[in-house]
């Protein structure tokens, strides 16, 4: 083989051998460039990554509200539990005080010595305080300052605002909890309430009415919907709606807040819940609850 031969087939292999070379260069740099994305493509958030525990801790009127957003959040975020413990929002509140949860869940707002404790809150929805009676009940509508007589004792037979003559059995919730205390701020009744029965949640305070016709009582919107054996008296004249309850006109109405410790920094996994649950992602699920969601 000739000089000129044997210089030609080397120059040849010197070159396929370059064109080989970066063919794998070029194959790493794409492999390279998909780090940080899923089979499909998708970037991956830094959601997709947490990780870890997030307790919650109190108003059993939010129940709905929250077992929605944490369903969802669960499943955005499938290494994360998001746990809830159906206190009430006094203990919600002291809970969070004292360190034992991440986030509190108050259906009122917090008071001044609770916020002299270093304790913030965060509206992420508006509820309306449903006056409920039985079924069976001849009322339709019933005035605010009737709602306050009778809750005080100064009307005790339900002939006096247009039912039967019968005795008024009135049933509310126990000390601390945020409905009793949204309910007795806005009707006047503070301190001044004479209850046939104390109850420690909502759903038993609906369970009361619905068994006894010559009862009334109060409870969540959101958790009042769609329940069978009571009704829902509108308030002069107007009713408990979403619509109602946002433009102000349904005026026995109260906040759902998220309540943390000012300066302490919150877990990743819970800033991320608490920065979910006040967004505006978060609406349609609040809406789904019977609730009135605060971020539009």
């Amino acid at each position: 083989m000739n000089f000129k031969k044997v210089m030609s087939v080397g120059l040849v292999s010197v070159l396929s051998l370059g064109m080989l070379v970066g063919c794998g260069s070029k194959t790493s740099a794409d492999t390279s460039s998909k780090k940080g994305s899923d089979a499909s493509g998708t970037k991956k958030t830094a959601s997709q990554d947490l990780s870890g525990a997030v307790a919650t801790n109190g108003s059993t009127s939010m129940e709905s509200v929250i077992g929605n957003l944490s369903e969802q959040f669960m499943q955005d975020n499938p290494n994360v539990k998001v746990t809830y413990d159906a206190t009430g929002s006094g203990t919600g509140i002291e809970s969070v005080a004292a360190g034992s949860c991440d986030i509190g869940l108050a259906s009122r707002a917090l008071k001044d010595e609770e916020k002299a404790k270093n304790l913030e809150e965060k509206t992420i929805a508006l509820d309306g305080i449903a006056i409920i009676v039985n079924k069976d009940s001849k009322l339709s509508d019933i005035s605010l300052d009737d709602v306050t007589k009778i809750y005080t004792g100064a009307v005790s037979n339900w002939k006096d605002v247009g039912g039967d003559d019968a005795e008024i059995a009135a049933i509310g919730r126990e000390a601390g909890s945020g409905t009793r205390d949204g309910f007795e701020s806005i009707t006047g009744t503070k301190d001044a309430c004479k209850y046939s029965q104390e109850l420690t949640s909502t759903g038993a305070v609906i369970e009361a009415v619905k068994n006894s016709p010559n009862a009334i009582g109060y409870a969540s919107f959101s958790a009042v919907e769609g329940q069978d054996g009571i009704k829902a008296l509108t308030v002069n004249g107007v009713e408990c709606t979403e619509d109602n309850i946002s433009n102000g006109k349904y005026v026995i109405q109260r906040p759902f807040n998220l309540i943390t410790l000012k300066g302490k920094d919150l877990s990743t996994q819970a800033k991320a819940f608490f920065d979910y649950a006040s967004s505006k992602d978060a609406s349609k699920l609040i809406e789904k609850a019977g609730a009135v969601p605060t971020a539009k």
